[in-house]
């Protein structure tokens, strides 16, 4: 995804990233609620906080030594919601919605930032920024 680390570059990405990050695991959270499991909601992590859902390794540290090595790929995860699939009313049901939950979140995100983009493009807003970051948010949610 990002070969260039520059300012620039990590200032295009961070916010598409962040969003798509957060948003993913929140909304396994709020699947696992509205069917029955409250757990992921109770920790608190049924939540828009990008802090929430970091995990020191997934999240900061393989990045890191990734960009330091200069590693032509990028990877990473945040730390997963918790889910307690017995607590679900219909667990054999439920449990495959409350996994379809984050991607779905994510390739809606993509749908936003792809109308985003046509909307600049079919106005002929030359905002190089916001056409980059539109391009890189649907790039990270696909």
């Amino acid at each position: 995804m990002i070969t260039d680390y520059s300012i620039q570059a990590v200032a295009i990405n961070a916010i598409p990233l962040i969003f798509a990050i957060t948003i993913h695991e929140a909304a396994h959270g709020y699947a696992a609620r509205k069917f029955g499991d409250n757990t992921a909601y109770m920790l608190g992590r049924v939540s828009l906080n990008p802090a929430k859902h970091i995990d020191p390794v997934g999240t900061i540290l393989i990045p890191l030594v990734l960009i330091l090595t200069g590693s032509p790929f990028l990877v990473g995860y945040a730390k997963p919601v918790p889910v307690n699939f017995g607590r679900l009313r219909n667990p054999r049901i439920d449990s495959i919605w409350v996994a379809l939950a984050g991607p779905g979140s994510n390739f809606i995100q993509a749908l936003i930032w792809a109308i985003l983009l046509i909307l600049l493009l079919g106005f002929g807003i030359d905002e190089r920024f916001l056409i980059s970051m539109s391009q890189a948010g649907i790039l990270w949610n696909l």
